[in-house]
């Protein structure tokens, strides 16, 4: 059993109790294993007051009887149970294998459970789905920790001299740089002011820098219809062009990109565990939420919190598998207001900004007939590439956008 494996782990190094205990899912093993849970309070209790590395069987028992009024069954009981404890295999490569088999088994347990609530019709399905997504993204620390290589060689080679993803607009190549793995940033803007447009226009762009898929989760509207910006921006052809050459720009559009930009509605894909498992299947270069705020999967009282902890999993996301661009909104001090900082993101102070390693707002003017968009970068923690220039890690620029064709341009 998992928990036996610990307590040998634990009374066999005192420091791996020191790491990993506060890890355990004490309730589950109280209601589960009763008699493992004894053990467990009485190690805790004997480190916890001694400053010995190890403790014996012998230390184990006597802890135990001092702890525990035993009949002379009992001791033969605990006895027995320690020796076979004992006798278990502890390897050192498996250590970090028990601790995350413990985690799976508690979330079953608690997943289980909550599912019969379900079935007896006292909890929801949503609430399910929540506790899942809760539990897996748990933070446990349990794996060895890996220090960074210093070499400064290998750096610069992996983070500047070899690029990311480059944008179309060269002047963000020259501000932020391009996005490379574990990069995680959001544009924001108000409504109707081309966000969608703009990743159509970059994200194309990108596209014919790798191999890889490009993961785009959307809920501003239909698929189709962003399937179409995509269309227009890869090509810079107005709808009336793209639909009156659909055999020649279906074929180019096969060869150019094939199946590599996937496009999901949020429908079928709403929630943080279900994003997840789509982009285990894959192997993206480039994941894209837009908009980011209403994916599922987070519960908490305060709002700002749930959006914390929610522009966390999609760092992680970002980290693990391919950069990350997301998309939100900003707040009502944003309106008619050209150059957005970082206080105009909507709904939060500092709980998605912390999270970010770039921002940019993308701001308008007041009246609506204008094509001028202005782009403010409120953020910025990338490395950057060997053209990034210093003094525009924080700049702006004035861009034109152009929705007849799905794209951004300089001027």
């Amino acid at each position: 059993m998992v928990e036996e494996l610990i307590i040998k782990l634990f009374m066999t190094e005192r420091t791996a109790y020191d790491r990993f205990y506060k890890h355990l899912n004490l309730s589950y093993i109280k209601t589960n294993f009763v008699s493992l849970y004894k053990l467990f309070m009485v190690i805790h209790s004997y480190y916890e007051k001694s400053d010995k590395t190890s403790m014996s069987k012998s230390d184990l028992e006597l802890a135990y009887h001092s702890s525990y009024l035993l009949e002379d069954s009992e001791r033969n009981e605990l006895s027995d149970l320690l020796d076979r404890i004992l006798e278990l295999e502890l390897t050192e490569q498996n250590v970090y294998a028990y601790l995350n088999a413990h985690k799976q088994r508690c979330i079953a347990g608690e997943v289980a459970k909550l599912a019969l609530d379900v079935e007896d019709g006292t909890a929801k399905v949503e609430e399910l789905l929540n506790k899942f997504n809760e539990l897996e993204h748990e933070d446990t620390q349990t794996e060895e920790a890996t220090p960074v290589n210093m070499d400064l060689h290998e750096i610069y080679e992996s983070q500047i001299q070899t690029p990311g993803l480059r944008w179309r607009l060269d002047w963000l190549n020259k501000s932020l740089g391009s996005l490379r793995k574990g990069d995680f940033g959001f544009i924001f803007a108000r409504p109707e002011t081309g966000k969608t447009t703009f990743l159509a226009s970059e994200m194309t762009h990108m596209v014919s820098q790798t191999d890889g898929d490009i993961l785009w989760f959307n809920n501003e509207e239909q698929g189709k219809k962003v399937a179409v910006r995509c269309f227009q921006a890869l090509f810079g052809l107005t709808n009336k062009e793209l639909f009156d050459d659909k055999e020649n720009n279906a074929n180019e559009y096969k060869q150019k990109v094939g199946s590599r930009i996937k496009i999901y509605d949020y429908e079928d894909s709403s929630s943080t565990s279900r994003i997840e498992s789509i982009i285990k299947e894959t192997n993206p270069s480039l994941i894209i939420f837009d908009q980011i705020d209403k994916v599922r999967g987070f519960k908490s009282d305060r709002y700002d919190l749930e959006l914390k902890k929610l522009y966390q999993w999609a760092r992680e996301m970002a980290k693990i598998y391919a950069p990350v661009i997301a998309v939100s909104q900003a707040g009502g001090t944003g309106e008619g207001k050209v150059w957005l900082t970082m206080d105009d993101v909507d709904s939060s102070k500092t709980a998605k900004q912390g999270e970010a390693d770039w921002i940019l707002g993308i701001g308008k003017e007041q009246d609506n007939t204008s094509n001028m968009r202005y782009l403010n970068i409120s953020k910025n923690k990338l490395l950057g590439d060997e053209d990034t220039l210093p003094d525009l890690r924080h700049g702006n620029q004035q861009v034109m956008i152009k929705p007849n064709i799905a794209r951004y341009e300089e001027l």
